[in-house]
């Protein structure tokens, strides 16, 4: 392994120059910078970790959590951890991923140990039992979610709020009065996570203004899951004519078993769902969707936490706007 002094010897500096120019913290001659840094990558050298890390009392490491459940579709999830990670390293981080369901005694850990400098958190609850202890840190954190009291946080989202609005807009508009949700697993809602929680209450608040009629159940996805909750609520809704799925191991299932029944979509009935754009345009119905804006909200989130660690950033609550995209799987409502 290539040392500092072996660098320094190759560039025809002292150590501390070596030094200096690795860490920025005294101004070095442009020419001394450039003989450094070619001895650098001719030599391959690549500065010891823990050292850097005592020498700046930083670890330029991101705790990520990502708490993963099997009621989650996990590749929106790995998606928004790959966004966080291509973006941390281009601001000198490594992201350090934590999946367990730890709760607060994973805060308290990188918090207390001193393994990352700052913390990204996925899967956010409305009553999230993590932030009464990131709010007693000092130690800079923001959420990919919304809590149901953001005072003294820093959070990332879609507008799940505003996305549950403008899917009964869509449907409203075509002139559909009977309207079914098929929602995340039973435990998604259980646990209050945000995301669905503020999803529903979009859908409720729009369709009680537009005068359209909406039936929300949730559903664990998978063929015969599907199969008996759309059973379920054609039963009790014979005459629904639209579907707003979140859920996207119901995507499929649900159109399967529409084509079953003779049901057409979207002559008979019009599905719309919230899921990654990439299973709305491989479904054997082109989906009418909004889509989860995965890389942009890991993005949006490593950059907010950079700049707390750099002192610029204070708390703020970003929500991105959700974005309809017509596609195949919507039209006018059948007549009656």
């Amino acid at each position: 392994m290539v040392t500092l002094a072996e660098v320094a010897q190759h560039a025809g500096v002292s150590a501390s120059t070596v030094s200096y120019v690795l860490s920025g913290k005294r101004s070095i001659s442009a020419t001394t910078r450039q003989r450094v840094e070619r001895s650098i990558r001719e030599l391959g050298y690549h500065p010891n970790a823990g050292a850097r890390a005592l020498a700046s009392s930083r670890s330029n490491i991101i705790a990520l959590m990502v708490p993963l459940r099997t009621d989650m579709y996990v590749p929106v999830m790995m998606e928004i951890a790959i966004a966080v990670a291509t973006t941390a390293r281009t601001h000198g981080y490594d992201v350090l991923l934590l999946t367990g369901e730890e709760g607060p005694d994973a805060v308290r850990r990188v918090a207390g140990s001193g393994l990352a400098d700052g913390m990204i958190l996925m899967d956010v609850e409305l009553d999230d039992e993590r932030l009464p202890l990131l709010r007693e840190s000092a130690q800079p954190a923001v959420l990919i979610g919304l809590p149901a009291d953001t005072t003294g946080l820093t959070c990332v989202d879609l507008d799940f709020k505003a996305t549950g609005a403008l899917c009964v807009e869509h449907l409203a508009g075509l002139g559909h009065r009977d309207v079914a949700v098929i929602g995340e697993a039973p435990a998604v809602y259980e646990r209050h996570t945000g995301f669905a929680e503020r999803t529903l209450d979009g859908l409720r608040s729009r369709a009680r203004e537009t005068g359209l009629r909406l039936l929300h159940r949730p559903c664990e996805g998978g063929y015969d899951a599907t199969a008996v909750m759309v059973a379920r609520i054609l039963d009790e809704r014979p005459d629904t004519t639209g579907f707003v799925v979140q859920n996207e191991a119901a995507v499929e299932p649900l159109l399967a078993l529409l084509r079953q029944q003779g049901r057409a979509v979207p002559e008979d009935v019009s599905v719309i769902a919230v899921c990654p754009e990439q299973v709305a345009v491989q479904a054997s119905v082109r989906l009418t969707s909004v889509s989860l804006p995965a890389q942009e909200m890991g993005r949006h989130a490593v950059e907010q936490l950079v700049a707390k660690l750099d002192g610029r950033g204070g708390d703020e609550v970003v929500l991105l706007p959700p974005e309809l995209t017509v596609r195949a799987s919507s039209g006018p409502a059948p007549v009656r």
